[in-house]
């Protein structure tokens, strides 16, 4: 009996030796990883920080925690929304996910993460900075391309506005002919940069992703964007329109042929059984 009883003492003592040696901390902190991850996915996303941020207390090397504590913060971004808690909280995420590219410098996810959040707080040199990061690592990323000719639009789409009001107009997205000479010379110094960049970075997008819809979409407004740059050549002006117009065809050919790919992935479609 006495024997016996011994047993599982002994188990016991060895347990406590093999949890030193594996670490203790490692198992609290992918404890508290998998009771983050929950939380997640039931969009509790402050109490998911508290156990991300007791992970990563347990084992500061876990680089797993850092990158779900991050995306955490990420998540309670609100695009646009310039009020300082949003810009903290913002702030919040993208030192995360810097912490994490400071052991695994060519992590997508936080390249792309970054790129994200900085778009989502108009800090629009740093999005493209860090999509151009992320084609580095993966120049057939199509969203990548997509992102930075997005960002070319908008930052454009601002310039144009801006000129044209100054200039006492709207736009109408054809060139805007009734512009002054003087307006046109400054969207031309305003928007060329973007509007070549965007062209070819979203041109790019679709030669990797042949149904590229959105980046049809965008060469679309772009290639209007491009109109507004022709001062005085009608001609130029109507050759973009025209382009203009070819790929919004193209866009609607995309859409369908991705909507008839989904619904053959979904096994849509008349039995003939």
């Amino acid at each position: 009996m006495k024997l016996n009883a011994r047993v599982p003492v002994t188990a016991a003592f060895m347990a406590m030796l093999l949890c030193g040696a594996t670490g203790c901390k490692q198992l609290q902190a992918r404890d508290q990883l998998n009771k983050g991850v929950q939380a997640f996915k039931n969009a509790k996303y402050e109490e998911a920080v508290n156990h991300f941020q007791n992970a990563i207390n347990d084992d500061p090397n876990y680089n797993d925690a850092k990158l779900y504590l991050a995306t955490a913060y990420a998540n309670q971004v609100v695009p646009n929304l310039d009020s300082p808690e949003n810009l903290e909280m913002a702030h919040k995420a993208l030192d995360g996910f810097q912490a994490v590219l400071a052991t695994k410098p060519n992590d997508l996810t936080a390249l792309k993460q970054i790129a994200s959040i900085s778009r989502n707080i108009k800090k629009m040199d740093d999005a493209k900075l860090y999509e151009r990061k992320v084609i580095a690592i993966d120049p057939n990323d199509a969203e990548a391309y997509y992102t930075i000719g997005f960002v070319d639009w908008v930052l454009a789409y601002k310039n144009a506005v801006s000129i044209l009001a100054a200039d006492g107009l709207t736009d109408d997205g054809n060139g805007n002919v009734k512009k002054s000479k003087g307006a046109c010379q400054k969207l031309v110094d305003a928007n060329t940069p973007s509007v070549t960049e965007g062209i070819e970075v979203l041109q790019k997008a679709v030669s990797i992703n042949p149904n590229y819809e959105d980046a049809m979409t965008y060469l679309n407004l772009m290639s209007r964007r491009k109109a507004d740059l022709e001062c005085g050549n009608d001609a130029a002006r109507k050759d973009d329109l025209a382009k203009a117009d070819e790929w919004t065809q193209k866009s609607m050919g995309a859409r369908k042929a991705n909507e008839l790919k989904k619904e053959q992935k979904a096994g849509g479609g008349v039995s003939m059984q």
